[in-house]
């Protein structure tokens, strides 16, 4: 194990290589190549092998794998996720990188350091006046205005504008092909560097209230009332242990991001051959709940 490691999560799950780009069209061919081609590349997709992962403190060498996923999580939306991603990487006394524990000499990986998944927490009350903060806060706000009512969207304004509850984003990003039973250790490791910077006095140690972003998707053919939002067994979790956060959040709403479609949730993405829609849900969780939420993760992750 590297020298920075944290904490060590083994998972089963499809080659990391493809991870990145594990929703991504068919390359360009034509004739029976071209029909060759595809029936590799879905014996490829299919395979599943073993990979061992580690957790390392962030680094500024993570700044472009961490980008890139809070990119995969925003899209288009008018974030500066350079700054944020600045931000993570300041704060490194919380959350962790996900890389390939060993990557093998015969490896086509040209990197071996590469960011599979992150998580982290940014206590937005304190960075109340950094740009990319605002930004986040003009995003979802604006976008609880046209999903949900308007009572919902008074009550996000006053918890993100109230100074004496902070609120933390908690981000949690991965490629779609690492297993979730990494979430688990990922999470438990991250309350306690929460809890350690609480007792120090460090940045993001207190924080009152989580807010996340999950990407979530829901069958194509579906509609969904223009205010309100849907039930939530219609919207399913990409990453699935987040419904768990869902179940306990105090606040929710869902909005669509189909026009900006990311590589991972676009076109021929589905669940069981069935089109899917991507959506964000934008959940506000009381940090006292999270304890009850690492039980239930540890139940549903270790079965």
């Amino acid at each position: 194990m590297a020298s920075s490691a944290k904490k060590r999560a083994v998972g089963l799950g499809k080659n990391p290589e493809e991870s990145e780009n594990s929703s991504d069209e068919n390359p360009e061919g034509d004739g029976d190549s071209g029909e060759e081609d595809s029936e590799a590349s879905e014996e490829e997709i299919n395979e599943e092998v073993m990979v061992d992962f580690e957790a390392h403190a962030i680094s500024n060498n993570d700044f472009d794998g961490v980008k890139r996923l809070l990119h995969q999580l925003f899209l288009k939306a008018h974030v500066n996720t350079s700054e944020m991603t600045d931000l993570i990487i300041q704060q490194n006394h919380l959350g962790s990188v996900i890389k390939q524990a060993e990557v093998p000499e015969d490896s086509d990986d040209d990197d071996p350091d590469e960011v599979f998944g992150f998580i982290t927490m940014l206590n937005l009350t304190e960075r109340k006046d950094v740009q990319c903060v605002e930004e986040l806060k003009e995003l979802i706000v604006d976008q609880c205005e046209k999903n949900s009512t308007n009572s919902v969207t008074e009550q996000l304004e006053q918890f993100l504008n109230d100074a004496s509850k902070p609120v933390g984003l908690l981000l949690s990003e991965r490629f779609i092909n690492v297993p979730p039973q990494i979430a688990l250790p990922l999470h438990k490791q991250l309350q306690e560097e929460i809890a350690e910077a609480q007792r120090t006095n460090m940045p993001s140690g207190k924080c009152h209230y989580c807010l996340m972003i999950s990407k979530t998707c829901k069958e194509a053919n579906r509609s969904i009332p223009s205010r309100g939002g849907a039930p939530k067994d219609e919207y399913l979790f990409v990453n699935a242990e987040e419904e768990f956060f869902c179940e306990q959040a105090i606040l929710k709403f869902n909005y669509s991001v189909q026009e900006d479609a990311d590589t991972c949730l676009s076109g021929r993405w589905s669940f069981d051959d069935v089109p899917m829609k991507p959506f964000r849900t934008v959940m506000l969780i009381p940090a006292d709940r999270m304890p009850a939420i690492m039980t239930k993760l540890k139940e549903y992750l270790t079965v």
